[in-house]
């Protein structure tokens, strides 16, 4: 119950005008099996300033790395992960992070192009009895402050497929949120790193914006 009320308050914390005082901080997830966790570094600090000024967020800017299996990760209503390759997650880290997501937390996955096998693998491990659903382009997350009628932009081309967004459901609320051949992370990176036009930096970041809004508003 501490665990809920905690990540409660920091939701609630966020967009409200009565606590200005107080920033909540987003957090990338850290995680073994050799793939590279750190791979975007300047994604999330993009992510929150943008958010700062466009949804008038309360948000720290500065972004913490938490461990897969830490009892910090309960500090955080938002933890990020990405990478290229393999994903392990121990017994210990996968009940740690079912826990936190039950407890109120969200997961937000970008493939940043390598890591979907692994992901799925592991998320299972997190939750055996459910399954990645694709969300419909009518769902609440693509309609926030910015709408993507068509579900999500396309930043980085990979093998060409279109882009899809998956979610993970307990008792109705959506606790994952996974970008397959999208790409977010990299777009919300300095668009110096990838060479994106102006546009795609652009809806990366009103699509990341939305991410944020719906999980502290619903």
């Amino acid at each position: 119950m501490k665990k809920i009320f905690l990540i409660f308050i920091m939701c609630i914390s966020v967009l409200s005008g009565f606590s200005q005082n107080y920033s909540a901080k987003l957090a990338l997830l850290k995680y073994s099996g050799g793939g590279d966790w750190y791979a975007n570094p300047t994604s999330l600090t993009n992510l929150i300033d943008f958010c700062n000024q466009n949804l008038k967020t309360n948000l720290s800017p500065e972004y913490a790395t938490v461990d897969v299996g830490s009892q910090d990760i309960f500090n955080y209503p938002f933890v990020h992960i990405t990478g290229h390759g393999n994903v392990i997650f121990s017994g210990q880290e996968a009940d740690n992070l079912r826990n936190y997501l039950i407890s109120g937390g969200f997961l937000h996955i970008s493939d940043n192009y390598g890591i979907d096998e692994y992901i799925r693998r592991e998320m299972k491990k997190v939750f055996p009895e459910q399954d990645f659903v694709e969300l419909p382009f009518s769902h609440p997350i693509y309609h926030q402050k910015y709408n993507f009628n068509n579900g999500l932009p396309k930043i980085h081309e990979h093998d060409g497929k279109p882009p899809q967004g998956f979610g993970i459901f307990y008792e109705g609320r959506l606790v994952v949120f996974y970008d397959y051949e999208c790409d977010l992370g990299d777009g919300w990176e300095d668009p110096v790193v990838h060479n994106d036009p102006p546009e795609k930096h652009l809806e990366a970041l009103q699509m990341g914006a939305n991410i944020i809004q719906y999980i502290f508003t619903n």
